[in-house]
């Protein structure tokens, strides 16, 4: 797994140095010691240097060698960024930080984890991260956590996640044991973490003393404040000056108190009717096509809420925008209402605004409905007269401006400091209202003035308002707080984000706007004014509603005060009985991880599970009991119906999963016993997920299968979770085998006797064991005169030879090898690997060796040269021009060989003597002396394993060749005839050896071990040696084999998988990777056939290394291995894993799918030791076994028909026609399953199929191409649509003889079988369907008579996935109902038409490339790079080819989701392919 990006210092190594203790403050070191003794809580005001003291106590955990980490917990990201920083200065540790923008949920591996707590002494997070990371084990607080900090500790509330760390893994753990006295170095004990918490109001309100005992309670922990040194924490606390200022608030009682944009809101939303927005339009259409079931009663209950609460997109938007415009002018004044209406509405208009990020997934009709009453409000120009502005603001913003006044001139003249201030705003839209007043009144000029509001905390998240995001897109947040902290600011109006926690040094005045909602805001709010001399200002109506709120936090606070110096005791004790759960809350443990689930936990973990269900938008489906609304409330008459009274309780609640879970798995009930929905909720979501869990669908740390990454592939779920690994390029491997050597070095020499028809036989010697050749399996030799020449082999035993007779038999090797190869020989190196002697009596021996003796002689007996190469001019003078020559070599030693014809005495003719003398030009003493050499050149074919191509021989050219400048090559025809034939029939058993050795090492004792040698060569024989045969048919068919038994087996083996998981664990146990591993692990490499066969470079093969003269470019002999120890080399990974599935081709055609089992059984892939590999009769039994038998519709039937195919198992049938969205029959699972068998089935059926076509031997591509085109989605679909059959649809009719049947009948398509519940499926089967009726007509006339395949009228069909994933489903159900039987698949796939159409594209050779695939193959052949771009506008989809040089090319097509992506660059590939001049037939070449 890839490591996720995380902050700085996560993943470093970790130093434990720590400097000295910092110098403290003695209130500071009174906290820090007390911190050590107990759990506290510290109660400081801020700015008293809290972060300080748990600073050093982290460091003492460090210094004392803790091998825990200390974790520290804010509760904001915001917070946790600025205390990471302070702590990370502190430090001389690493310290980490994460937190929910780093993504920690997808922190899947365990190991990972680990390296984070082993690299960070200490850690800072948000509680959420630290209560994900506890619930799923992959944190272990008794183990792992040795300090647990928390800041802004009186949140520890209910349930916020910092209490229930503490509730759900805390208090279970065991109590913590006191420190050793002797011990130095502590031990890593399973026991509670030391607690610190961090508080400046350690209650929100209410009894002082509840509320503490509470908070103590929920931490474990004391609260402590300073009491010895309290005194100088007074000192260093500068506490603000407080005052109080009020303001009237006439216009509360004023009924005509409004502004002039408000009205012409309220104007409009006065005409708006629910009735007419087009989001009830949809519902009650949906209703209408919606049986009654589940999904209607959730349709009708939506419908009723969007009727009764006018709570639509458009309808809330409308009367939030009224609202916020109200509460702005009764707050801040009509001017303020008027600009903030009037932006809102400019900004809604303007086509500029960047709507999608607003509006999510509105529909286009719902936001023309909003625009259109948008447009509608006559807004008033806004006017920025400063007399217009002062007479629009509330008496509240004039007692704000007095204020700021006073205040300025307060901090300047008594504090003698710059003016700095924060105004504290309750609401969102109330900060940018009030901000732009103080922008444009000329009282407030001399103000610099910013906006902080918080990212997370609007009210109208996710509806219309949200658009006032970009009222403020040109001020960074980050930018307005460093410019207040460095001056450039000097008054910033804020929302709650700057209350809480963070540092804001510079603030001399805060300004409370509105009054704080509870003592915690009063405290944090006022904390904020941390200069020596600064003040707190509370604004209160005149009517004095306020002040009893204020008068009680002064008395929370004198409270809060006495309990400090109180002496309080040790933290309050959790009684025996409060550590046992809850009966309503249980909690459940995994004993091997800790991961833990509770009914809080367990919502946003089920959420997660139906998340990553590939290919699935469902969540889970709550449907509370009872339903809030009357049935059909919404279509009561609007006058007589009542809202009905809430419902106060209990509660129940169903919860349904996506349908691609197995039944038993998808709807989860509790009764109605929850005193609230939200009870309902989570304990449902708790009974679901454990029954997830207990079903293998959940690994053990609580997490779905596929959503961890593990690295271990050992261990059948963790493989399952391991994404199919990135292929490594090339594995060091060591060099192929070399067949012609024997372990033992004295093993004895035994002969074969080699019978080549048309030439006279020849023996060879070996000193190892050649394999037996059975018919049809001995070397054929292609000659280019004789034709085919069907070799023997005839095995002899142990050659009886004398010392002399193998030195005769070297003797005659070296020459049979030196006369071609010599070049590539040592004269004087004797050491082959095989010998070679004639079998019969050579009648023209006696000559020959009279000839090279002659030639010894005349070299002297202490010439160390060969005895081959005679002068032509010395030997035609010696032997009197002799015509039996068989070969004279050009020039020495590296000339060209002829065939001798005869010698030449007539004389040149003029035209002969130009061309001699011209070739000879260089040499300066050429003459033409008589008789002249007659010469023919030898064929240029030399690799005779190589069928002969059907196109006529060249004629060979002749030549007259000087005597004196060539050697005559002292053999004999037979001699010279078995030089030439021996290297290809060398190779043929260098092969076949190699075929044996494979079978003999690996296959031995398995049913492989009868796979004939023949399909065993052509598996092992890569490409790059072209050979006659190699394995890339055979792994194309073996890749169709391993994707079917892997389908089966898995479908078989995992009943509950939904495809998601199916594919996930196909996709890794079939990939290259985990194949090429296999591979290297059985040590595959050494029998892969990888040398290229080049005869005119071949070098024998010898037993011992020597100097070799290499001449020409790398040698590539019949067998490379000369007899050294193996040499790594690089072979692709790819090369590897084709050999593998080669081999399970090969097996398939020799014994079936179980034998190819068999070899897959080979390679493992990792599949689980208990299942194992079984024949697939087991595993089609096994999958048969799950399949109900129930009665079933006659939509099944008419299905049966249509396809020519009777159910055995009638629900295999009807689980492959139900759609994901189904409500009825809840006891059979969506297609998917089916679809994901079917897609493998049906690649099998038509990759055999061209595997085997009559008289073609179609390569890879070529399959590939044919395939897809009968195979893709777009072609299925048009089945879909032609699959049908005619119905009886008659009906009667009165005629004045009585009533008669009008004879009717009515055609259904097999995609109306679908079974569904959705509106959506319906409207697209509705839409495709008019465009097929469109293009019916053209796709059938291509389909039948054309010459090019009709993927233009295809892709237009721009249909929905469903459509072809139901063809496949059925196929799939066909292939199980059947067992396994692949003559009924392709009986229904010829019903289907599928079968005809592929025929019909291979009988008249049908163009069926792909325009994309031509223009690709185009481009890569003319090393260009292809891009395609896409963009969207205005409902259409805009496609632009680019490639080098080329002008781009530009396709539209109306936007309908991705299909119009994909129509849109179809078109532009066509018209690429016209404009570009690429050729019809580019990419396709025929075999």
């Amino acid at each position: 797994m890839e490591e996720p990006f995380v902050k700085k210092n996560i993943m470093e190594e970790p130093s434990v140095t720590v400097d000295s203790t910092a110098k403290t403050r003695d209130y500071q070191q009174e906290m820090l010691d007390a911190s050590l003794k107990e759990n506290i809580i510290i109660a400081q005001d801020t700015g008293s240097g809290k972060t300080l003291i748990a600073i050093l106590r982290m460091r003492y955990e460090i210094e004392r060698g803790s091998q825990k980490v200390s974790w520290f917990l804010a509760p904001t990201v915001a917070l946790c960024n600025q205390q990471h920083s302070v702590i990370k200065d502190n430090m001389q540790v690493p310290v980490g930080l994460i937190h929910g923008a780093l993504e920690p949920k997808q922190w899947t591996d365990i190991s990972l984890w680990k390296r984070v707590l082993e690299n960070n002494r200490v850690i800072v997070s948000t509680p959420q991260v630290l209560l994900d990371a506890l619930s799923h084990g992959y944190i272990h607080m008794g183990l792992d956590i040795g300090l647990l900090v928390f800041d802004e500790a009186h949140h520890a509330d209910r349930n916020h996640p910092m209490s229930c760390i503490m509730r759900d893994f805390y208090f279970s753990l065991p109590p913590r044991l006191p420190a050793t006295s002797g011990s130095s170095v502590p031990t890593k004990q399973d026991e509670r973490p030391m607690i610190l918490g961090l508080t400046a109001s350690p209650m929100f309100g209410g009894n002082a003393t509840v509320a503490f005992r509470k908070l103590e309670a929920n931490l474990d922990c004391v609260i402590r404040s300073p009491r010895a040194n309290r005194d100088e924490l007074l000192t260093h606390v500068h506490r603000p000056i407080f005052r109080h200022v009020r303001y009237d608030t006439p216009q509360y009682s004023d009924s005509s108190y409004t502004s002039k944009n408000l009205s012409a809101v309220e104007a409009v939303i006065a005409t708006m009717n629910i009735e007419e927005d087009p989001f009830v339009i949809s519902l009650r259409q949906k209703l209408a096509k919606t049986s009654r079931g589940p999904e209607y009663t959730r349709l009708d209950q939506k419908l009723s809420k969007a009727v009764q609460s006018k709570k639509t997109y458009s309808h809330s938007g409308m009367n939030d925008l009224a609202n916020a415009g109200k509460a702005i002018c009764y707050d801040i004044g009509p001017w303020a209402a008027d600009w903030y209406i009037g932006s809102v509405v400019s900004r809604a208009l303007d086509k500029k605004t960047p709507w999608d990020e607003f509006i999510g997934t509105l529909q286009p009709k719902e936001k023309t409905y909003l625009m259109k009453h948008l447009s509608q409000i006559e807004l008033t120009p806004l006017s920025r007269d400063p007399a217009d502005i002062e007479a629009g603001i509330t008496d509240k913003v004039r007692v704000l401006l007095d204020t700021l006044e006073y205040e300025k001139d307060w901090s300047e003249l008594s504090a003698d400091e710059p003016y700095s201030g924060l105004i504290f705003v309750t609401r969102r839209d109330g900060v940018l209202a009030l901000s732009e007043v103080l922008r444009n009144h000329p009282r407030s000029a001399h103000f610099k003035l910013g906006c902080l509001l918080g990212s997370s905390q609007s009210s109208y998240r996710n509806s219309f308002l949200d658009i006032t995001r970009t009222l403020l897109k040109d001020q960074p947040q980050a930018d307005i707080l460093d410019d207040f902290r460095s001056g450039d600011r000097n008054l910033i109006v804020a929302t709650s984000v700057a209350e809480e926690g963070l540092d804001i040094q510079a603030c001399g005045n805060v300004i409370r706007w509105d009054i704080p909602d509870n003592m915690a805001s009063w405290a944090q709010s006022r904390g904020r004014a941390r200069r020596r001399l600064s003040s707190f200002v509370l604004m209160f109506e005149s009517t004095g509603i306020d002040n009893a709120r204020v008068a009680e936090f002064e008395k929370l606070e004198a409270q809060m005060t006495a309990l400090y110096q109180a002496d309080r005791a040790s933290r309050p004790t959790v009684s025996n009985d409060e550590e046992v759960p809850d009966p309503d809350e249980p909690v459940f443990r995994v004993k091997s991880t800790g991961a833990t689930l509770t009914p809080l936990l367990a919502v946003s973990h089920l959420n997660h599970f139906c998340a990553v269900i590939p290919n699935s938008v469902n969540l889970p489906i709550y449907d509370i009991d009872p339903p809030d609304m009357p049935e059909g409330w919404h279509s009561f008459d609007p006058v007589t119906r009542v809202v009905p009274p809430p419902y106060p309780g209990p509660f129940g609640c169903t919860v349904t999963l996506p349908r691609r879970l197995p039944a038993e798995f998808r709807i989860f009930t509790v009764d109605r016993i929850y005193p609230t929905k939200q009870s309902a909720y989570r304990h449902v979501a708790y009974k679901a997920y454990l029954a997830l869990y207990h079903a293998n669908l959940l690994n053990d740390h609580l997490l779905p299968l596929t959503s961890a990454v593990e690295p271990d592939l050992e261990e059948e779920v963790k493989k399952l979770l391991k994404d199919v690994e990135k292929r490594s390029g090339m594995a060091s491997v060591t060099s192929q085998m070399n067949p012609w050597q024997d372990e033992a070095t004295d093993t004895a020499w035994t002969a074969t006797r080699i019978v080549i028809p048309g030439f006279s036989p020849i023996r060879m010697l070996t000193r190892v064991d050649l394999p037996s050749f059975a018919a049809g399996e001995a070397p054929v030799l292609y000659h280019p005169h004789k034709g085919r020449i069907d070799v023997e082999l005839q095995a002899q035993g142990a050659a009886r030879h004398s010392a002399s007779d193998l030195e005769a038999a070297h003797e005659s090797t070296r020459r049979l090898f030196w006369c071609l190869y010599g070049i590539r020989m040592q004269w004087d190196k004797f050491d082959f690997a095989y010998l070679f002697e004639p079998a019969e009596e050579d009648p023209e021996r006696d000559v020959w060796d009279a000839r090279r003796r002659w030639l010894r002689d005349l070299q002297g007996e202490e010439s160390l040269a060969d005895d081959l190469f005679a002068n032509a001019a010395t030997f035609g003078e010696a032997f009197s021009y002799p015509a039996d020559i068989n070969w004279i070599r050009d020039g020495f030693p590296y000339g060209k060989v002829y065939r001798f014809l005869g010698w030449r005495y007539d004389p040149l003719s003029e035209e002969e003597l130009q061309d001699f003398m011209a070739r000879y030009s260089k040499m300066s003493d050429i003459e033409v002396t008589y008789p002249l050499l007659h010469v023919e050149e030898l064929p240029q074919r030399r690799n005779f394993l190589q069928p002969l191509e059907s196109t006529s021989i060249a004629p060979l050219r002749r030549s007259i060749l000087p005597p004196k400048s060539c050697r005559i090559v002292l053999l004999s025809q037979v001699q010279c005839d078995h030089a030439i034939l021996i290297p290809s029939i060398i190779r043929h058993i260098s092969i076949a050896a190699t075929a044996v050795s494979l079978r003999e090492t690996l296959l031995t004792g398995t049913p492989l071990y009868s796979v004939p040698p023949s399909r065993l060569i052509t598996a092992i024989t890569a490409p790059v040696a072209q050979g006659h045969v190699n394995y890339q048919r055979l792994e194309t068919l073996g890749d169709g084999v391993l994707k079917l038994v892997m389908s089966i087996h898995l479908i078989a083996t995992y009943p509950f998988w939904h495809e998601g998981y199916l594919t996930r664990r196909k996709d890794h146990a079939v990939s290259n990777s985990r194949l090429a591993k296999e591979a290297i692990r059985l040590s595959l490499y050494k029998w892969i056939v990888r040398d290229r066969f080049t005869p005119r470079k071949f070098k024998p093969q010898y037993f011992t290394t020597g100097e070799v003269n290499e001449v020409i470019e790398d040698v590539v002999t019949g067998d490379t291995s000369q007899g050294t120890p193996k040499v790594p080399e690089d072979l692709s990974t790819k090369m590897l894993a084709d050999v593998a599935e080669a081999l399970i081709g090969a097996a398939y055609l020799h014994g079936g799918y179980n034998l190819g089992i068999e070899c897959t059984r080979l390679f493992d892939l990792g599949i689980d030791p208990k299942a194992g590999w079984q024949p697939l009769e087991v595993y089609i039994d096994k999958a048969l076994s799950c399949v109900e038998t129930a009665d079933v519709s006659t939509q099944v039937t008419d299905v049966e028909r249509m396809i020519g195919y009777i159910f055995t198992h009638k629900l295999l049938l009807v689980e492959a026609i139900t759609h994901a969205s189904y409500q009825f029959d809840l006891q059979t699972v969506s297609y998917e399953r089916m679809e994901f068998l079917g897609d493998s089935v049906l690649d099998m059926v038509i990759t055999d199929h061209l595997y085997h076509h009559p008289g073609k031997q179609f390569t890879p591509g070529q399959m590939h191409i044919r395939k897809s085109a009968v195979v893709n989605m777009h072609f299925l679909t048009y089945i879909c649509f032609q699959c049908s059959l005619e119905k009886d649809a008659s009906l009667p009719r009165p005629t004045r003889g009585g009533i008669v049947m009008d004879e009717e009948t009515q055609r259904i398509c097999l995609y109306q079988s679908l079974l569904h519940s959705s509106p959506v499926v319906f409207d697209q089967q509705r839409a495709t369907l008019a465009r097929y009726r469109k293009v019916k007509d053209e796709i059938e006339e291509a389909l039948l008579r054309g010459s090019t395949f009709p993927w233009a009228a295809l892709t237009r069909l721009q249909a929905p996935k469903f459509f072809s994933d139901m063809i496949e489903s059925i196929i799939g159900a066909v292939y199980l109902d059947s067992r396994g039987n692949m003559d009924v698949v392709r009986q229904v796939l010829r019903k289907l038409g599928i079968m005809q159409q592929l025929e019909r594209n291979l009988k008249d050779k049908v163009d069926v490339l792909h325009p994309l695939q031509r223009l690709n193959i185009w481009a890569a052949r003319e090393h260009k790079e292809l891009t395609s771009e896409f963009e969207e506008e205005r409902g259409h989809v805009t496609c632009t080819i680019t490639v080098e040089g080329r002008e781009p090319v530009q396709a539209t097509a109306e936007k309908r989701g991705r299909a119009s992506q994909e129509e849109a660059r179809f078109a532009a590939a066509e018209k690429a392919i016209k404009l570009w001049d690429v050729k019809a037939n580019d990419g396709i070449k025929d075999a």
